[in-house]
């Protein structure tokens, strides 16, 4: 199962790293296209923290919690079902945890390129792998709390 969701994690940080490519590439630094006029847009910027830009410049100590986020988590994987579901929430997070680090240890940053709108409120600039991690760890809480981490046979 872990091999699985690493092989496809995989495939989602290749997806991930052609997109940043191509929005690096064509996309002017600070330029904001309108996608949908007053929601959804896409611009090119360069985070040098985590989320909100938290931890801004501290690439190190981020570049450590990713790996270490990696291997609390595929070990943490083997205590769940091995259902399609399972595989696919990890293949989430681990593509998406690994396609942030690679901007990282590549440039020291993270390319960031969809913005969202709502009304007057602008939602922080945020690209494909951040996308995977929110998903992937929105379904794994949902796992955990139907208690479906204590559910698989690990003997075998």
């Amino acid at each position: 199962m872990r091999k699985k969701s690493i092989i496809i994690g995989t495939f989602l940080l290749i997806i991930d790293q052609l997109v940043k490519i191509l929005v690096d590439s064509t996309l002017r630094y600070g330029v904001i296209k309108p996608i949908i006029p007053n929601f959804f847009y896409l611009t090119k910027v360069y985070n040098n923290g985590a989320a909100w830009s938290m931890f801004d410049g501290s690439v190190m100590v981020l570049i450590i919690i990713a790996l270490l986020s990696l291997v609390c988590l595929i070990y943490y994987q083997k205590y769940f079902k091995n259902n399609y579901l399972t595989i696919m929430t990890f293949s989430f997070v681990y593509g998406g945890l690994l396609g942030n680090l690679v901007d990282r240890l590549m440039y020291g940053h993270v390319i960031d390129y969809f913005k969202l709108v709502f009304g007057n409120y602008s939602f922080p600039i945020f690209n494909l792998a951040d996308i995977f991690i929110v998903c992937g760890f929105i379904i794994l809480i949902y796992k955990v709390i139907k208690g479906e981490d204590k559910n698989a046979d690990i003997n075998k």
